[in-house]
């Protein structure tokens, strides 16, 4: 089976506190992080150990604060080890995380930290704040806010709330503290914009999450040597469980991009061995190709296309799909000349590719894959936690969403609507029965609201959206 190298089960481990701990045990002094320092101009790497005393120091704070298992906490940071460190303290005291996105509108941050009544928010510096507090009502709920840097003391006005984290964490030493039991607890509510009208909290157990991650492994080998660039939100659920929680599972190392406009600066530096996008980050590469190419001399332009049409029918002879052809024999030479160079600016080590949250374009599609760069589409929804099914690398056909994870059910309902059943099916929305019940239907069917159809392989086509609702190559959805 793919990914079980050193890898934590569920079994072993049913709760995100007790994947952590056990993942400390076993590879305490191996870098579990790598992060770009501001300071020092420099990549800086974290240990599974530093990250369990940081884990411990936060886990201190809060209990100083008086938070109990159940209260809502909230972040609105981008993607860091301190991330994984607030969501890791939360975890092990019983404490509900709440995901902002950074760029979210102030009004609707203002409602999901009120509708939670989330006691504490963790944001990335005070300006963030301040937009967030010019658009509320103070957020009465939240009793302390923790800023990620520095605040100058002269920086005032200043809410009487926020604090710098080092002087929140100042003096603080603690135990790393594991809730052993719960797996089926609420573990965070994640709220996804849905088709009209506010925000929908989804409620997402341990049990959740760590059992999508855990049949996520089974679609491809994932291993400690590998290194996975993060740069989609970690509010969003589809880099929390294939970015996060899968990684940590096998002990894989995770490094954060500075910045999508510095991404190919950190794929050259970093060199990952896996890549987890949607589709607009491949469409920007692919641009840039493009653009690159038209720039080239009529020679290289030819072999250029020679290179992705000779790469797609080995592709295409590799899957099966197709019998062997003399043009194969011309991989090679191709390979050196241009598919290797190209592959070059995303790191060269690049063996997975996992493209996810809208549909990718066949020509961008086919490029990178003729290249050489196995791109697998997956498709998957919040409310599943969120992988449903997902191309395997011997199994791939980059038109389909690919077929199930193990344990995942799929059917077709009514007008041909895609539904879904299995342990990472969400437990509702918070506060909206009327919502969970319209969404989850008899014996915990899952409704996706778009339409599908199933080869006889078991290969699922994404065909319409029930309300037609527009999914751009961002993930984001909006009524036309």
């Amino acid at each position: 089976m793919p990914g079980t190298e050193n890898k934590i089960t569920i079994q072993e481990a049913p709760t995100i506190s007790m994947l952590f701990r056990e993942r400390v045990r076993q590879s305490a002094s191996q870098t579990a992080y790598v992060q770009f320092d501001i300071g020092t101009r420099q990549w800086q790497e974290t240990t599974w150990s530093d990250m369990a005393n940081e884990v411990g120091r936060w886990q201190a704070a809060r209990q100083k604060d008086g938070l109990v298992a159940g209260d809502r906490v909230a972040i609105m940071a981008k993607n860091s080890r301190d991330w994984v460190v607030f969501d890791q303290a939360a975890a092990g005291l019983g404490l509900i995380t709440v995901p902002l996105y950074t760029d979210d509108r102030p009004d609707n941050v203002s409602y999901i930290i009120q509708q939670t009544e989330a006691k504490l928010l963790v944001v990335d510096g005070r300006k963030q704040w301040r937009r967030l507090e010019g658009a509320s009502d103070g957020l009465p709920s939240v009793q302390r806010i923790v800023s990620l840097t520095s605040i100058e003391e002269d920086d005032k006005p200043r809410d009487p709330r926020l604090e710098s984290l080092n002087d929140w964490l100042f003096g603080l030493n603690g135990e790393l503290i594991t809730r052993e039991e719960g797996g089926d607890e609420l573990a965070t509510i994640v709220y996804t914009s849905g088709t009209t009208g506010r925000p929908k909290g989804v409620m997402l157990s341990h049990t959740n999450i760590l059992f999508n991650a855990d049949a996520s492994l089974t679609c491809a080998s994932v291993v400690e040597d590998d290194v996975l660039l993060s740069f989609l939100p970690l509010s969003h659920m589809l880099e929390r469980t294939a970015g996060y929680i899968m990684p940590m599972m096998v002990g894989a190392r995770v490094a954060y991009a500075r910045s999508v406009p510095q991404l190919g600066e950190d794929l050259v530096t970093i060199k990952p061995t896996i890549l987890i996008s949607v589709p607009r980050i491949y469409e920007r590469v692919y641009g840039k190709i493009m653009s690159g190419l038209e720039k080239k001399s009529p020679i290289a332009r030819k072999l250029f296309e020679m290179a992705v049409s000779v790469g797609w029918r080995r592709f295409e002879h590799e899957q099966g799909h197709a019998g062997w052809h003399p043009k194969l024999l011309l991989w090679p030479i191709l390979n050196k000349l241009v598919a290797s160079k190209v592959l070059e600016k995303l790191g060269g080590r690049m063996r997975l590719a996992v493209c996810g949250g809208a549909a990718i374009s066949p020509e961008v599609s086919k490029l990178f894959v003729g290249l050489g760069l196995r791109v697998l589409q997956g498709y998957g929804m919040t409310e599943a936690s969120p992988v449903v099914s997902v191309n395997r690398p011997w199994d791939n056909v980059p038109a389909s969403i690919g077929t199930v994870l193990p344990g995942v059910e799929v059917r077709l309902g009514e007008n041909q609507e895609l539904m879904t059943r299995s342990p990472s099916v969400m437990l509702g929305y918070w506060k909206n029965e009327e919502a969970t019940a319209a969404t989850i239907v008899e014996d915990g069917w899952l409704k996706t609201g778009d339409k599908a159809s199933i080869d006889d392989q078991g290969h699922i086509y994404i065909t319409g959206r029930i309300k037609e609702i527009i999914v751009l190559s961002n993930g984001e959805k909006v009524p036309p």
